[in-house]
C-alpha cells in the first residue's frame, strides 16, 4: 500500500513561469461583460472558443455548448481535468401581466434580495429589450411604510420594460413571452486596491483562469505532467454542470469556483481555498491533501474551508456516476449571488495553485487503470 505521505514527499518542487496577470484581469472583464444566465450561453460559449482559437489550442464542443480543451501530457494516464463554468445566475419571464409589466422567476438559486432594483436585459426571439426589476411596491411617495414591511420573495418582484406598454397586448406586440431569459447587469468595477467588485464573479474567474492557465502553457511550451482537459461547463448553477462533457480516462478533476467569505468560514480572502467537502458530501482525501501540500511547498498563500450550502461541478461529476477523485479549490469572493467582491490577489493564488497542480504527478498512480488489484492503493492516516 502506498500512504498519501510517501506519495507527497516523493514530489518534486519546480517552479513555473508567471502567467499573464494582466491578461487574466482583461480576460475577466471581458467575460463579466457577456450576458450568459444558464440556458443563454451560447454568445459567452463562441467568445470562448474564439479566445482559445487566438491563443492557439483546439477544442471540442458538446451540443449544448460545454468545451473541452486537451493539454497532452508527458504521459496519457491517469488523466485529470481542471473545470470551471461559464453560465451564471439570472431569471425567466413567468408571466406577462396586465399592467404591462413581468412576472419572473430565478434561475439558479438566489435572493429575490440581490435582484431589487437590478438593470436587466430580456432576450427575446425577435431582439432584446432593458428593463429594471422592482418590488411590487416601489415608491415610498406612492406607498409610504409598506416599501419596507412587503415580504422579500421572487412573487414581490415584477420587471418594468423601458419601453411605452401598458398591457399583455403591447408586451406580446413587442415580442416579450414567458421563458424569455433576463440576464442581469454585471456593473464590474476594478480599483486600485486590488478589489474586483462586480455581478456574476461566480465562475467567471475561474474561466479566466482556465484561459490564462491556457495562454501560458502554449506560450511557455509547457507540459503537464499527464494528459489535462480544461472544461468550462454552461449548466453549473442549475446542478448538471461537469455531468456530461468528461472523458471516461479522466481519474481526477478539480473544480475553481467561488468560495464564500462569512464569519463562520475559514476560506481566505486573499488566498486561495481548498475545500474539503461541500453540501453533496466531502472531496477525496487524496487530491484535496495533494492539493494543500502543493501550495505549502510553493508558498502560495491559503486557506482550508468546510462548506453545507454549496454545489459545484465535482458534485454534479460524482452524482452522474463517474468513478474519479474531485477537489475543488475557491478564490474568495464576498457576498456570493449578489453584488460579489473579489480580490486579484486571491485570483492569482488559485491560478497557481492550479497551475503547479497541472504539472504534478497523478495523486495516485494506480488510479491509470479503472479496475484494478490493492496493489498501490492509498492509505489514511489510522
Amino acid at each position: 500500500m502506498v500512504s498519501i505521505r510517501d506519495t507527497l514527499e516523493n514530489e518534486t518542487m519546480t517552479t513555473h513561469p508567471d502567467f499573464d496577470t494582466s491578461y487574466l484581469h482583461k480576460t475577466l472583464i471581458d467575460l463579466l461583460q457577456i450576458p450568459s444566465p444558464t440556458g443563454y450561453t451560447d454568445t459567452i460559449v463562441h467568445h470562448v472558443g474564439e479566445e482559445l482559437e487566438r491563443i492557439g489550442l483546439p477544442f471540442e464542443v458538446t451540443r449544448r455548448g460545454a468545451i473541452r480543451v486537451k493539454l497532452a501530457g508527458e504521459a496519457s494516464a491517469p488523466a485529470r481535468a481542471v473545470v470551471a463554468h461559464l453560465d451564471t445566475i439570472g431569471a425567466m419571464v413567468k408571466s406577462t401581466k396586465e399592467n404591462g409589466r413581468l412576472e419572473v422567476v430565478p434561475i439558479g438559486t438566489w435572493s429575490s434580495r440581490f435582484a431589487e432594483g437590478a438593470r436587466v436585459s430580456v432576450f427575446t426571439e425577435s431582439g432584446s429589450h432593458r428593463g429594471t426589476i422592482l418590488p411590487l411596491k416601489a415608491s415610498g411617495h406612492a406607498y409610504n411604510n409598506e416599501v419596507d414591511s412587503q415580504p422579500v420573495s421572487w412573487e414581490n418582484l415584477e420587471i418594468r420594460i423601458e419601453e411605452p406598454v401598458n398591457n399583455k397586448q403591447e408586451l406580446k406586440d413587442l415580442g416579450i413571452h414567458p421563458g424569455d431569459f433576463v440576464a442581469v447587469d454585471p456593473i464590474p468595477e476594478a480599483h486600485d486596491s486590488g478589489f474586483i467588485v462586480s455581478r456574476h464573479l461566480d465562475g467567471k474567474c475561474g474561466a479566466a483562469i482556465l484561459l490564462a492557465l491556457a495562454k501560458s502553457f502554449v506560450e511557455h511550451s509547457l507540459k503537464p505532467a499527464v494528459d489535462c482537459n480544461l472544461l468550462f461547463t454552461i449548466t453549473e448553477e442549475v446542478g448538471s454542470g461537469a455531468s456530461a462533457v468528461l472523458h471516461g480516462d479522466v481519474a481526477e478533476m478539480v473544480t475553481l469556483d467561488m468560495s464564500p467569505l462569512a464569519p463562520n468560514q475559514s476560506s481566505s480572502e486573499y488566498g486561495a481555498t481548498v475545500i474539503l467537502r461541500d453540501g453533496s458530501g466531502p472531496f477525496d482525501y487524496h487530491l484535496t491533501r495533494k492539493l494543500l501540500s502543493i501550495a505549502k511547498q510553493h508558498n502560495i498563500e491559503h486557506a482550508r474551508d468546510v462548506l453545507t450550502y454549496y454545489f459545484c461541478d465535482s458534485a454534479s461529476a460524482i452524482e452522474a456516476g463517474n468513478d474519479i477523485r474531485t477537489a475543488l479549490v475557491g478564490y474568495g469572493v464576498d457576498a456570493s449571488h449578489g453584488y460579489e467582491r473579489v480580490h486579484m490577489r486571491s485570483i492569482e493564488s488559485v491560478a497557481r495553485l492550479t497551475q503547479s497542480y497541472m504539472m504534478s504527478a497523478p495523486a495516485v498512480k494506480r488510479d491509470k487503470k479503472e479496475m484494478a488489484s490493492m496493489e498501490g492503493f492509498p492509505t489514511q492516516p489510522e
